[in-house]
């Protein structure tokens, strides 16, 4: 016996150890340790389901204390009464914001806390109201939005069956008239304009080649700037008068705006008659002695009557004091047998090479 006796008493005095251990632990854990502590009381208006004695209390997110007691309000079971213990120097007011929080994946509940700014008068008991629902967990807000939802649908079964039925009529119909649909819709695009943008077709402005022997040629230099013109004829349109649009004409482009293309092609007609002694641009180096100006008059069909191209210069040379020397208006037109791109080219074609060869013969003799 006296052998056993000091394991008995070494024995009972681990396990005497051990479990001061573990209270000393369960005291630091849920009652936060060592200073001063306050009690409030807590009334849930509503189930806290998994609120147990011990439960962490969060005041903006930090634990500040533990639930000590919980209990059904005798006057209303619906209600739930709690004793919260937390730090007194907590700064829990008298319209602190009252829920529960389930943390975790196993939803552990915890009271939070929060805000407040209106002290509580001397006396007055240590109170706190959570507020409807707090006690609801994300589970059963799920259920009961669902359990709305499935009122809501029954309630209205009828009408959504006969708004489902219209439905199938209504694509039952389309079905059946998409090809009038498709119309419709290329219809409506052409009207505003939608749709891919059509393709427009650029036409060019010919030069005359076989403008006779250059019996006489340019005795000084010569520049040709770019044509003068209204503001209706700087533009790559086809022009008429009356004005207006004609059909096939839409998609009709020149080369480039009229003024450019007279430019270009007067000087390429010089060119034909004598590349040796072909008058400058303005841009070109050097100062030419003589200038051709010229301002365009008109550049148009006329449907009035027989259809007709006209073409309608005003021609001027001046030297590089800016004296006219010679002035002369030059004009033509040319009958067209149907108003259309191709046909009306070839007149503007025609009659332009009547143009050219008169301004050059009048240029040599002037110059």
């Amino acid at each position: 016996m006296e052998t056993r006796a000091p394991y008995v008493l070494i024995g009972s005095f681990v396990l005497a150890a051990i479990l001061a251990v573990f209270g000393f632990v369960y005291w630091l854990n849920n009652t936060g340790g060592i200073g001063p502590r306050t009690n409030y009381h807590v009334q849930f208006q509503g189930p806290v389901p998994g609120l147990l004695v011990g439960a962490g209390v969060l005041f903006n997110g930090i634990r500040v204390g533990e639930v000590t007691q919980l209990g059904l309000a005798p006057d209303n079971p619906r209600f739930v009464n709690a004793t919260i213990s937390v730090a007194s120097a907590t700064p829990v007011r008298s319209d602190t914001k009252v829920g529960l929080e389930f943390q975790g994946l196993t939803g552990v509940p915890v009271v939070t806390l929060e805000g407040g700014v209106i002290m509580a008068k001397s006396g007055e008991p240590r109170s706190l109201i959570a507020e409807a629902g707090a006690g609801q967990s994300m589970t059963q807000a799920a259920r009961d939005a669902l359990r709305r939802v499935d009122t809501v649908l029954e309630d209205n079964s009828r009408p959504l069956k006969d708004t489902i039925a219209n439905l199938k009529t209504f694509s039952d119909g389309l079905a059946r008239n998409t090809g009038k649909i498709d119309g419709i819709l290329a219809g409506l695009e052409k009207m505003t304009g939608g749709g891919a943008p059509a393709q427009k077709v650029t036409y060019d402005l010919h030069t005359p080649q076989n403008l006779g022997p250059a019996a006489k040629t340019l005795s000084a230099s010569l520049a040709i700037p770019e044509p003068s013109a209204v503001a209706m004829l700087q533009t790559q349109r086809m022009l008429f008068a009356p004005g207006g649009d004609r059909p096939g004409f839409a998609d009709f482009l020149w080369a480039d705006s009229i003024p450019k293309l007279l430019q270009a092609r007067l000087i390429d007609s010089f060119e034909n008659y004598d590349i040796a002694h072909a008058p400058l641009r303005t841009s070109d180096l050097g100062q030419a002695e003589y200038q051709l100006l010229i301002d365009i008059r008109r550049f148009r069909i006329a449907t009035e009557g027989e259809p007709r191209v006209e073409i309608g210069l005003s021609a001027r040379i001046v030297d590089k004091n800016g004296k006219v020397i010679a002035s002369r208006l030059v004009e033509t037109s040319e009958r067209l047998d149907k108003v259309e791109p191709a046909a009306s080219v070839a007149a503007f074609d025609a009659a332009f090479a009547r143009i050219a060869k008169e301004l050059i013969g009048w240029t040599v003799q002037a110059v």
